[in-house]
């Protein structure tokens, strides 16, 4: 595994946990827990899709896809600890925006990367 693909899988997948967990205590004081993950997710996938255009540059769809599992990964584990297991949420955490997030975190990386590399192999023809 290269250096730039670390920076990318495991760098930018934190970066971007912990913005939508920054969001969530910003949100928290004036929003129903209820609508939290909702209120984020807009603000989550902008920020995303502006990474993946600007500062993640794969060469390939594998690498798209190391960068999709690990960014679902942290996602996945850093919620259980810093969210499930620390702040024990009163009515439980997973609900259908956490489960819409996840595949977001998942989807997005598969989505831009196919766009950007057929856009590259356009450029070649």
């Amino acid at each position: 595994m290269n250096k730039q693909l670390l920076k990318d899988a495991l760098g930018w997948g934190f970066i971007l946990w912990l913005i939508g967990y920054a969001l969530g205590f910003l949100f928290f004081a004036f929003m129903s827990p209820a609508m939290i993950g909702w209120a984020i997710m807009p603000i989550g996938v902008i920020i995303t899709i502006w990474v993946l255009l600007k500062k993640v540059n794969g060469d390939s769809m594998r690498y798209y896809i190391l960068a999709a599992v690990a960014w679902a990964i942290i996602a996945i584990v850093f919620d259980y600890f810093f969210l499930v297991k620390a702040l024990k949420p009163a009515d439980g955490y997973y609900k259908l925006d956490v489960y819409l997030y996840y595949a977001l975190t998942f989807v997005l990386p598969l989505i831009v990367g196919r766009y950007k590399l057929s856009k590259k192999m356009k450029n070649l023809n």
